[in-house]
């Protein structure tokens, strides 16, 4: 038996994210597999913390039995050591960390927050080897007690393709971490070209800065060549990558980044950010050629650079598609996820 924390709304269509389908996947696996889940869903803004939700978080935690094995979502845990850290004894407390909260400078509060509730856990589960490595620099936690089970995908068709290859998807929530004003100084580079560029992903989440790029796209001439479009899950979000020729995410921070795997499910190349965990999303052929190219953040030129020869060589475009479909089949789903973090949970309740 495993009690899951999560914050409240991760079914939520208006506010997709990868840690929501995360959290939403597993919980299924782990059932599939045997584990008897009991899932509680937290109110509040997490990871931003006041003092109603951290009530609703002590109650779900002091309904828990003694002895039980509790898996938390990392937004909710590494805010609220006061809640956790007395109820490790009683408690097999695994958090699971999606992005490190005290990863960023200048925020010292989150970074004892977060260090007080990975130390006190039993076992932290993270979503990349470059999560794992983050957090055992920034908290020297004891390394066998810092696992990674990488998010799986769901299986899908090969995505049909344009001959000219400019049907391009960014998919991400207008969030300034994205990097969609990046993206734009890019494309504004590549406006003599022909290509058209769909954002799929929240405009609420970061609302003024969502409003300030569709102006500054439709100020640029660039308002009926990119479009953003809002959230889309389910069959709506599979047409959308079947209608697609590449992924382009110009993140300033990934641990992961799902989308990548779903796009290379299906066939599809990415221009990425070399960022946090996005290599090992990314991968590579069989015979180690990139399934498209990895460029460093806040580069609008270097990006634009990769954009243009995408649009541009014949050869790239078919070097790239090649190299995704062959790591389209060395792609695993959630059964193997929920399966790595299944373990974490028997050893912790055997502490």
């Amino acid at each position: 038996m495993v009690h899951v924390v999560v914050p409240e709304g991760i079914d939520d269509p208006t506010r997709p994210s990868g840690g929501n389908t995360y959290d939403r996947q597993v919980c299924r696996e782990l059932s599939c597999l045997g584990w008897s889940v009991h899932e509680h869903a937290v109110a509040g803004a997490w990871p931003r913390r006041d003092a109603e939700a951290l009530t609703a978080l002590s109650g779900v935690v002091e309904r828990v039995p003694d002895d039980a094995v509790v898996l938390l979502d990392g937004l909710i845990a590494s805010t609220a050591p006061e809640v956790l850290v007395p109820h490790a004894r009683r408690l097999r407390l695994v958090v699971l960390v999606h992005m490190p909260l005290g990863h960023r400078p200048g925020d010292d509060g989150a970074v004892i927050r977060e260090r007080a509730v990975l130390s006190a856990g039993a076992a932290v589960v993270t979503t990349s080897a470059w999560t794992r490595r983050r957090l055992l620099e920034l908290y020297s936690l004891p390394a066998g007690r810092v696992y990674v089970a990488e998010p799986g995908v769901e299986a899908a068709e090969l995505a049909p393709r344009t001959a000219t290859g400019g049907a391009l998807i960014c998919v991400a929530a207008v969030r300034f971490d994205k990097g969609h004003d990046v993206l734009l100084g890019a494309l504004e580079m590549v406006a003599d070209l022909t290509w058209q560029c769909l954002c799929v992903g929240s405009l609420a989440r970061e609302p003024a800065f969502a409003k300030s790029l569709r102006q500054r796209a439709s100020s640029r001439r660039l308002g009926e060549r990119v479009d953003f479009a809002g959230p889309r899950t389910g069959a709506d979000l599979d047409r959308t990558y079947a209608r697609a020729d590449l992924l382009v995410l110009a993140s300033r921070a990934e641990t992961y980044g799902m989308v990548v795997t779903e796009a290379l499910a299906r066939g599809l190349p990415v221009i990425a950010t070399e960022v946090g965990g996005v290599p090992e999303a990314l991968g590579c052929g069989a015979d180690g050629t990139l399934p498209g190219v990895l460029v460093p953040p806040e580069d609008p030129v270097a990006l634009a650079a990769e954009l243009r020869a995408w649009l541009v060589r014949a050869e790239v475009r078919e070097r790239w598609r090649q190299a995704a479909r062959e790591r389209r089949e060395s792609l695993f789903g959630w059964s193997r996820t929920a399966a790595i973090l299944g373990d974490v949970l028997a050893g912790a309740s055997l502490r």
